[in-house]
């Protein structure tokens, strides 16, 4: 098991001070992570360090709390405490519940229950449960005109990003998976998001959470209704994207798939 600590052969992870957080990927998470930078140094274990950020409704506990044999989220849907380890991944889940409490106690409560439903963890996860990993690891969720969402849907690179560049001063694309978090430490261009759409009115101004959280139905996501977005191409996330060449790169921006002749 991974406790957080470097071997010598990986390097030492980054500390919660060397992240960006004037990254606009961290923007939801800014206020926390100038707190946890703080909090940093005076030496705390992960739990303690991320209990400390408020009352999420969930607490955290070392990793050894989890008993063995034991579904690490039927464990807190039972106790209402998260296992955590001493690393950088476990510590960006704890921000994301932090940040976004409705929607995480959402997706935990419906792993817990397609847990339950069958029979236990067993060697598949099935359709749902496969989507709620998918989306609890590297989602995100993008508040858009619908235009974007058209080009996005379609993949329309050069659309979606070149023609209508000026929307996007008017969409926000919220990063809901921690492993995503955790990948975009070290952007690379291949970076890509799992890209899900409320199906709410647009705009959406307040409570981002509590839609999130409402939007997700356990049979439209075991359909797995997720769009890939290689999310270094959203403007003002990556310098280099300031040029139309950007995007001519078709091992990241890949074209749709055409439906096999019957």
């Amino acid at each position: 098991m991974n406790n957080g600590r470097a071997t010598a052969d990986t390097p030492p992870e980054p500390g919660w001070s060397s992240l960006d957080w004037q990254a606009p990927w961290l923007q939801p998470y800014r206020a926390l992570g100038l707190q946890v930078s703080a909090l940093e140094r005076q030496g705390l274990a992960m739990p303690d360090l991320l209990n400390r950020l408020g009352d999420c409704g969930r607490r955290f506990v070392p990793q050894s709390a989890l008993p063995p044999g034991e579904a690490y989220e039927r464990f807190i849907a039972r106790t209402g405490c998260i296992p955590t380890r001493e690393n950088m991944h476990d510590g960006l889940n704890g921000l994301v519940w932090q940040r976004f409490a409705r929607s995480k106690a959402r997706l935990n409560a419906m792993q817990a229950q397609a847990i339950e439903q069958a029979g236990g963890v067993g060697a598949r996860r099935g359709p749902l449960r496969d989507a709620l990993t998918l989306f609890d690891e590297n989602g995100a969720v993008l508040l858009a005109p619908d235009a974007l969402w058209q080009a996005l849907q379609q993949r329309q690179w050069q659309r979606l990003f070149v023609e209508l560049r000026p929307l996007w001063q008017q969409a926000q694309l919220i990063v809901i998976g921690h492993a995503l978090l955790e990948k975009l430490i070290t952007p690379r261009k291949p970076i890509t998001a799992h890209v899900f759409c409320p199906a709410q009115p647009w705009p959406i101004v307040d409570n981002i959470d509590e839609v999130i959280a409402d939007a997700l139905d356990a049979a439209h996501l075991a359909g797995k209704p997720f769009t890939p977005l290689p999310v270094l191409g959203i403007p003002g996330w990556c310098q280099g994207n300031q040029h139309v060449s950007f995007y001519d790169d078709p091992d990241v921006f890949r074209s749709a798939r055409r439906p096999q002749p019957s």
